[in-house]
């Protein structure tokens, strides 16, 4: 039986030990992952064309630009590349279509669950 690709996952998050965390738990359920510590950093891998990303998962709260902000720029060199936002305020963030968010703190099922969902 073959084995399914790997699916490539941008996680964007400003906090060096709370990205590591998430990409510890990403690259534990067999994701790969591709690290960013802000915006800037993420609209590299964006607009490099050879690099497979099949989702995108952003703090919302960037100090160089909001999360809602590098969506938009995201969304703009890659149209149908699903984003997942990732905030203590999760109640209060509207998210456009193919988007979604999930709360922080969150559990690794629930990190799980949402990304799987999503892919």
């Amino acid at each position: 039986m073959p084995v399914p690709p790997t699916s490539t996952i941008l996680v964007v998050e400003d906090d060096a030990i709370v990205r590591m965390l998430i990409v510890d738990v990403l690259e534990e359920l067999e994701f790969k992952v591709i690290e960013a510590a802000d915006a800037e950093q993420a609209l590299t891998q964006v607009q490099n064309t050879s690099q497979v990303i099949d989702l995108m998962m952003t703090d919302v709260g960037l100090p160089d630009m909001d999360g809602k902000a590098l969506a938009t720029r995201v969304r703009e060199l890659r149209p149908t590349l699903p984003i997942l936002f990732a905030s203590g305020y999760a109640e209060n963030i509207d998210v456009p279509e193919g988007m979604q968010v999930i709360g922080k703190p969150f559990s690794i099922d629930q990190l799980r669950d949402k990304v799987k969902s999503m892919l």
